[in-house]
């Protein structure tokens, strides 16, 4: 009888721990499994060749979603990233002809310029963000569509230097790859060994608290959106190098998918609590899952649309367990 219990006691610690691991690195597990159910099912999913076009196709909205991680543990949101992006490769190609440093930088600007007017209309205007993101979204695609006049803009000969940040590779390793590897490892030290990562958080958790311990709530928001616009910029300059063009369309639906690899990676929508490494997982889980569905060839992109939103709302259920039960 004794040695029954016993048992049953470790199965049962057993089974605390594997939920307790599971809901921490949850979406780790997940990507795993997925890996290995499809190189047994898939012949092509382990070849180099689609390993590295997943990394490099998803670059991009790893960029997005990094900014989208920062802006949620302020409390915040911002739908407007995947239209800064499409504006943003409109930009450079425009500029490309100036060379690859102007039509970069410019590119760069223009949506971090629009990312600090987010985050003025959040902290001085006291707006919502999802109302300012969403104007901001509008009037971003709109502006992308006038100046091209809804066609795409092929890059200038000249502009080398942005179809290499783009297409390029440094050793083995494509040029988007490594940009994203240097600003995750960048934002994970200034979030966690810097001043301005411990306000992100304390104004998160409690803005009104955060103000009372000395901290500019004002200052801070302004910061995260700014940062937000400038990494959807970024990849849609990234975007607009890979393709040797910019199309006004660029980055739709873009939003969810940041959210969705956000919130997958544990980042709670109420903000003050997450990790941007989590986010990056969260990131490949989605390339991998519809990588696999092209692979599958039998789900259609619109149906691949349906199933990007029914995924983003069984994760923000089943946050909302969790964050209930704490």
């Amino acid at each position: 009888m004794t040695t029954t219990r016993s048992v049953s006691l470790a199965g049962w610690r057993l089974l605390q721990r594997f939920g307790k691991l599971l809901s921490s690195q949850g979406v780790l597990i997940i990507l795993l499994s997925l890996a290995v159910f499809a190189s047994f099912r898939y012949e092509t999913f382990l070849t180099p060749l689609n390993l590295m076009n997943i990394m490099r196709q998803n670059s991009m909205l790893a960029l997005v979603a990094l900014g989208m991680t920062v802006v949620i543990l302020s409390e915040g949101i911002d739908l407007s990233v995947g239209s800064l992006a499409a504006l943003g490769g409109v930009v450079a190609a425009m500029l490309a002809g100036q060379g690859s440093f102007v039509a970069i930088a410019c590119g760069i600007a223009s949506t971090a310029l629009l990312g600090a007017v987010n985050g003025l209309l959040v902290s001085r205007a006291r707006l919502q963000p999802f109302v300012v993101t969403l104007f901001t979204a509008s009037a971003a695609r709109g502006l992308a569509l006038s100046l091209t006049q809804e066609r795409s803009i092929a890059i200038s000969s000249t502009a080398s230097g942005l179809v290499w940040l783009g297409r390029g590779f440094i050793s083995w390793f494509p040029v988007p790859v490594l940009i994203v590897a240097l600003l995750y490892f960048a934002t994970w030290f200034i979030l966690y060994r810097s001043r301005l990562g411990l306000h992100i958080f304390a104004i998160g958790n409690n803005e009104e608290a955060s103000r009372l311990m000395g901290v500019n709530p004002n200052r801070v928001k302004l910061v995260v959106y700014t940062f937000s616009g400038l990494l959807s910029g970024l990849a849609g300059v990234v975007l607009a190098g890979r393709l040797g063009a910019a199309q006004p369309v660029a980055g739709f639906g873009w939003e969810t998918d940041a959210i969705a690899a956000t919130v997958m990676g544990g980042t709670f929508l109420s903000g003050g609590q997450g990790s941007v490494f989590p986010t990056l997982i969260g990131v490949l889980l989605l390339g991998m899952m519809y990588n696999l569905l092209n692979l599958e060839g039998t789900i259609t992109p619109w149906w691949q649309l349906v199933l990007r939103g029914a995924l983003l709302l069984l994760v923000v259920l089943f946050q909302k367990r969790i964050a209930q039960k704490r």
